[in-house]
């Protein structure tokens, strides 16, 4: 059996992204409507980080981390949108081996980053609102560096390792993965392997990933709120609400999606495929309006940006 696994593992040099279960009439409209998301994803997220990197005024923590979580969300949505919008026209759905490989490292990657960019952004609210006289000495320069680089080392580690177990299996079963992009939890379905090492890693990994990340946030917000309630002037607490419940968005959102994607039982695909949409384009189109919208200090920037540019 063993054997056998590993002559069909080696044969398999392309996969079949099956997509969404719908008329192929409908195709045309979730085209249209992915390249309208994709878009507005390329234009909001683009948008920010020009914005942040060309005002002065936004050099700030907040803003370096906003930064980052535009790059993420512009670079993970990219590896997922423009393939599926391929496939919406093509008869054959088909993605190579080494780019199903590349797929699902470079989404874990920067998903995981974004999980732990949106703790480190929980933290610096913290800092700012439970201690804005010592804000500036914690919040150093060096520390957001390291609470970047390492949200990218850890999404760089688990990735590697998830998909290094993955890969590993045996696709005897089947190439038609049932998504509309290479993801584990579809790809062990078609799997003729044993699944018990990859159930433990991804158990493994989900733990140290949503559990601490959550875990942060959660404190944070409680401490927060806490401070914030003890404002007197209403005006302040509006302001420190504002800026919060902003991030409180994003969050509720992401983690909504991959709860419901990671740990629940992989018995629904179409809903898994409904909630996947959540974290890989309606996030990512979501957090330059959120932040946006709710923020003077981008919206300033914005149209001082317009003014020097009138052509954009």
């Amino acid at each position: 059996m063993g054997d056998r696994g590993t002559d069909n593992h080696s044969e398999v040099t392309d996969f079949i992204l099956v997509g969404f279960r719908v008329r192929s009439e409908l195709h045309i409209l979730l085209f249209l409507l992915f390249l309208l998301v994709y878009a507005m994803i390329l234009l909001g997220n683009v948008g920010m980080m020009t914005i942040i990197m060309t005002d002065p005024r936004l050099n700030t923590p907040m803003y370096f981390f906003l930064g980052n979580l535009s790059f993420i969300d512009l670079f993970y949505s990219s590896v997922i949108a423009p393939k599926a919008m391929i496939n919406f026209w093509s008869e054959s759905k088909s993605i190579s081996f080494a780019g199903c490989v590349t797929q699902l490292f470079l989404f874990a990657l920067f998903i995981v980053a974004e999980a732990f960019l949106l703790a480190a952004m929980a933290y610096d609210r913290f800092i700012a609102i439970c201690n804005p006289l010592l804000y500036s000495v914690q919040m150093t320069a060096r520390l957001c560096m390291q609470l970047v680089a390492g949200s990218y080392l850890c999404g760089s580690v688990s990735s590697i390792l998830l998909t290094s177990v993955t890969f590993t299996l045996s696709f005897c079963a089947s190439r038609a993965i049932d998504h509309f992009y290479c993801d584990y939890r579809p790809l062990q379905r078609i799997s003729c392997s044993d699944l018990y090492f990859l159930k433990v890693v991804s158990f493994f990994l989900c733990t140290i990933i949503i559990l601490p990340t959550i875990i942060v946030i959660i404190v944070s917000y409680m401490y927060i709120v806490s401070t914030v309630l003890k404002i007197r002037s209403t005006e302040g607490r509006k302001k420190a609400f504002s800026t919060c419940s902003s991030h409180l968005g994003v969050v509720s959102v992401l983690y909504g999606a991959v709860i419901f994607m990671y740990v629940i039982p992989d018995r629904f695909p179409e809903l898994s495929k409904v909630a996947s949409l959540c974290y890989t384009l309606v996030t990512p189109m979501l957090n330059p309006l959120i932040y946006s919208l709710r923020n003077k200090d981008v919206k300033e920037a914005l149209k001082k940006l317009l003014k020097k540019n009138p052509i954009l």
